[in-house]
């Protein structure tokens, strides 16, 4: 996925989940939209190197919108509105291995007996396959590690891909890795040890587990590599 033109500033501070202070490269400072209510555990020290999208729509309140931070040297993909789009490319393009031989592909289909919305949908003779993409910024000792903060509407999910599962149908958890020093995927049972529990237990009934890291440019995103799910 090429990303737009970015500009490059340092974070002074996120606040109002939805707000941050940048400074740009010539000193000036600007009040940018944060595409990530998450608690970014880790991506949001001041004084990190960011980069930014500056949208065209002079109507806009905040015209910047925050992409990218750096940490540890690497540069981390935040923006939530991206991981179904990084999913369903490396899936058509057949980065994916795991997630080939559908020949129709669906975005954001109601399912379930929650009413939710499933990410992607795959459907082909084999039957159905149901996705829930999961973005991942947090990396601790190698470990990305999801989620960053208490998620209820996490867990919903997975209760519902495990409803999938018990009617016959294939059911998967893609978690999209938006940095490049994570070398596993695992729950962070000590942020949300309910989730962690719950994500063991999908996996137990059949629910897939899959994982992939990206790799994060300023110019460019998409998923690469695979990468293992532990659950012990």
């Amino acid at each position: 996925m090429k990303l737009p033109p970015l500009i490059p500033g340092r974070l002074i501070k996120r606040y109002k989940r939805f707000l941050a202070d940048i400074e740009l490269a010539d000193g000036s400072l600007v009040t940018a939209h944060c595409p990530n209510s998450g608690s970014m555990l880790g991506c949001n020290l001041p004084g990190s190197p960011v980069m930014l999208s500056v949208s065209p729509n002079p109507n806009r309140k905040l015209a910047h919108t925050w992409e990218l931070v750096q940490v540890d040297g690497f540069w981390v993909g935040l923006n939530t509105m991206l991981p179904n789009r990084l999913a369903e490319e490396a899936i058509l393009d057949g980065t994916i291995a795991e997630l080939q031989g559908y020949p129709r592909l669906r975005r954001e289909v109601s399912y379930g007996s929650e009413r939710s919305r499933i990410d992607i949908l795959l459907e082909g003779d084999q039957g159905r396959c149901f996705v829930e993409v999961k973005n991942v910024t947090l990396v601790e000792h190698g470990r990305a590690l999801f989620p960053d903060a208490v998620t209820e509407r996490g867990q919903k999910h997975l209760r519902e891909l495990m409803e999938v599962v018990r009617n016959g149908e294939r059911g998967v958890i893609l978690f999209t890795v938006q940095r490049g020093d994570g070398v596993a995927v695992a729950p962070a049972d000590a942020i949300d040890p309910a989730y962690g529990r719950l994500l063991r237990q999908a996996v137990a009934q059949g629910v897939e587990a899959l994982a992939y890291r990206a790799l994060v440019a300023p110019h460019e995103i998409r998923l690469t590599q695979s990468l293992p799910v532990e659950l012990d």
